[in-house]
């Protein structure tokens, strides 16, 4: 934690990391204050003293769990010189680390989708600007591919990052139901064959 940090602050901060791994496996709507008091060791009021309702620490977990994630991916990616190269090594982070991300509750996008789409109608908002972000951060990592002749110019970046987002995360959905990791990996391959396929010249 950031010695910097104000003592609110670093409270605050203490019950977003305590909260995380209870909200991506419980459920961003099935998580009580209870459950936050029992995770943290804190009071009602020293949570709501930080947070003005539950609510606000769903969102807050949210957004770190989603952080954790992209800073992994960013470390996975790190050092890879070409837009190819940084594709696979984004995969290769899933298929390296599906035992710890299944320990974790999954990908915490996709749990709290459903849980959005479903019922949790505050969190939907955060959901969708995040899923517009990996889309933009992969659709701009295909237009780099092209612009530096790895890619056809003639593919759809935007097109093609839901193609792999949505193919990813049903992979990881049906991965975790099924508890079978090959799931996981042959779609991961089907993945990299559709890159090597259709966008790779």
């Amino acid at each position: 934690m950031d010695n910097h940090l104000s003592k609110a602050e670093k409270t605050r901060a203490f019950i977003i990391e305590r909260s995380a791994p209870v909200f991506n496996k419980k459920g961003y709507g099935n998580t009580s204050l209870n459950d936050i008091m029992e995770a943290t060791g804190l009071s009602k009021g020293a949570i709501y003293g930080n947070f003005a309702d539950r609510n606000e620490v769903a969102i807050a977990v949210f957004n770190y769990n989603v952080a954790l994630l992209e800073e992994r991916l960013r470390d996975a990616m790190a050092g890879k010189s070409t837009a190819y190269e940084k594709l696979l090594s984004f995969f290769g982070y899933y298929r390296n680390n599906w035992r710890k991300m299944s320990d974790h509750g999954g990908c915490p996008v996709q749990n709290a989708s459903i849980e959005a789409d479903d019922h949790v109608d505050y969190m939907k908002i955060h959901v969708q600007q995040t899923v517009r972000k990996w889309v933009n951060g992969i659709s701009k990592l295909i237009a780099e591919g092209q612009a530096m002749g790895e890619f056809r110019t003639e593919a759809d970046p935007v097109k093609y990052a839901y193609i792999i987002l949505t193919s990813l995360e049903g992979a990881i959905m049906l991965f975790k139901i099924m508890n079978n990791q090959t799931i996981l990996k042959d779609a991961l391959d089907r993945i990299i064959h559709t890159i090597d396929t259709e966008l790779k010249i």
